[in-house]
């Protein structure tokens, strides 16, 4: 098996309110149907599905890698309206991590690795 790519489907309390907090940390939106948006930033892509599970949603985990994670801290820092949370930058001995939990209860680890 030779594999291309794998997006996640992330689900959304509030759709409207989970495509606006997306676009704000940087990532571009892109219509694919009134139930579904794909979200770019670079290479990286995932889909957000107008679909709401409370126990799924609190119990998926996402790493983001970066490159500047001091860069990212700013953009977290500077959300307002949205019900997210967030803990301060973590050194680890792997590197850095942000841990941010989005709109729906999903946990972001945005991560720099050393090295």
């Amino acid at each position: 098996m030779e594999v291309d790519d794998i997006r996640v489907f992330i689900p959304s309390k509030n759709y409207e309110t989970s495509k606006a907090f997306y676009e704000s940390i940087g990532f571009k939106a892109e219509y694919v149907t009134d139930e579904l948006t794909l979200f770019e930033n670079g290479e990286c892509s995932f889909f957000l599905q107008r679909f709401y599970n409370e126990e799924f949603a609190c119990n998926l985990m996402l790493q983001l890698s970066v490159f500047k994670i001091e860069e990212v801290w700013q953009v977290v820092i500077s959300l307002k309206g949205f019900d997210i949370r967030y803990e301060p930058i973590k050194s680890e001995p792997w590197g850095k991590v942000i841990y941010l939990w989005g709109p729906s209860g999903e946990l972001w680890h945005i991560t720099e690795f050393s090295g």
